[in-house]
């Protein structure tokens, strides 16, 4: 049907109630988490028992808060930690991946983004099992061959970066690439013509051009990371990231302080999106 036609009424009935229906599954689980975040209860769903700020102030057992639990702060900084060395991979080698592809020619070049984009169809658990036992493989060989101990292909942080950049250096990748594709060349051509070394094209003329999808993919990197949970749960270590701690305490037994860290990460994420918005308003691309 024509967009600009009078659709049946029956036909803007079924749409709206398809997008409330999907609004409703989008949101309310994620408000109900956030206004029991709140609750005067020891347990993190209804009924309603009362407001109180103890999941977030309080100091002491049993209702350490938010702001006062170690384990908790201390997983958060190891989120954040992985994180950042995962968005500074991603974006690095998907900007050159992106070049590559881009930009060169070579035989097997379709094969190679095939295999580039094979991590986003593998599960994040096989992966991060295949990527275990393929660095303890490593590790046992050069331990009974050589005396060697390297520990960074242990269970740990190192691998625990390892498993997520490989799959998420291909969203940065495709991210990047598109935005390449649109590039005028006719812009590098016209700098070297004036005299322009590449490195300065690439720094003064190339670059900035990618810079919006460079900041996107960065985004996308730190979000992705810190809420990655499949691979991450394979491959950790003794300092266990945010969502693994919060998959322990909820076999444990869970408490409104993990709702209370639910709506700290729904707000910030919220915030990095507006955050992103007024920079794309701003600078027009």
């Amino acid at each position: 049907m024509i967009p600009s036609l009078p659709r049946p009424p029956a036909q803007r009935l079924g749409l709206a109630v398809f997008v409330g229906a999907f609004l409703v599954f989008l949101f309310v689980p994620l408000l109900v988490v956030a206004v029991f975040a709140f609750n005067d209860a020891s347990h993190p769903t209804p009924p309603w028992m009362g407001a109180t700020l103890d999941w977030f102030t309080a100091r002491s057992d049993p209702r350490t808060g938010l702001l006062f639990d170690a384990e908790l702060l201390q997983s958060i900084g190891v989120s954040a930690w992985v994180a950042l060395w995962v968005t500074l991979l991603s974006v690095v080698v998907g900007t050159c991946n992106a070049f590559l592809l881009e930009r060169f020619e070579f035989p097997g070049k379709q094969t190679l983004a095939i295999l580039t984009m094979m991590p986003l169809v593998i599960p994040g658990v096989i992966l991060g099992i295949s990527i275990l036992a393929l660095a303890s493989r490593i590790a046992n060989f050069a331990d009974d061959a050589w005396g060697l101990e390297l520990d960074f292909l242990r269970p740990g942080l190192p691998l625990v970066i390892l498993g997520q950049f490989c799959y998420i250096v291909t969203i940065a990748t495709l991210t990047i690439s598109a935005r390449l594709r649109r590039f005028d060349r006719t812009l590098e051509e016209a700098a070297l013509n004036l005299g322009a070394t590449r490195a300065a094209v690439l720094w003064t003329v190339t670059l900035p051009w990618l810079r919006p999808s460079m900041v996107g993919a960065a985004a996308m990197a730190f979000l992705m990371s810190f809420e990655n949970f499949n691979t991450t749960l394979m491959l950790v270590g003794s300092d266990p990231p945010l969502t693994v701690l919060m998959y322990s305490r909820m076999r444990e037994g869970a408490s409104p302080v993990l709702n209370a860290v639910s709506l700290l990460l729904m707000l910030s994420s919220a915030l990095i999106a507006l955050l992103l918005l007024a920079r794309k308003d701003r600078s027009g691309t």
